[in-house]
């Protein structure tokens, strides 16, 4: 199995920053990618932004220039910094990685259970 911690998400205000970490243990034989999803209530759940383990990234037009994720290869984990937050931003944000469990097993993908930012009034 596969378990996740991730961490960072919040109350946050307009304009404001917050950085999101997620660190994946147990049966992992090797990562591929990890990145992160977001769903807001009655919506469906939409790519963030993904790094690959060699460091390419990927990113949704809405964060581009404002969202950075990078990954810690040794500690198999990634981050993701938010800046110039917006109020749309609100979503439980999800860790996902890429990755096959052992040496024999295909490359599927792992879910974190989600951490929420939420813009307060």
């Amino acid at each position: 199995q596969v378990q996740f911690v991730e961490s960072g998400g919040g109350l946050v205000q307009p304009g404001e920053s917050l950085r999101l970490s997620c660190a994946a243990s147990g049966s992992i034989f090797s990562i591929n990618a990890m990145g992160w999803y977001r769903q807001d209530q009655g919506n469906q759940r939409e790519l963030v932004a993904t790094i690959t383990s060699g460091g390419s990234t990927n990113y949704a037009d809405s964060v581009k220039g404002r969202f950075t994720i990078s990954m810690n290869n040794a500690r198999n984990t990634v981050y993701l910094q938010m800046n110039s937050l917006k109020p749309e931003d609100t979503a439980a944000y999800y860790c996902v990685a890429t990755l096959k469990s052992t040496y024999y097993s295909r490359i599927e993908p792992y879910w974190g259970q989600g951490t929420q930012v939420t813009f307060s009034s």
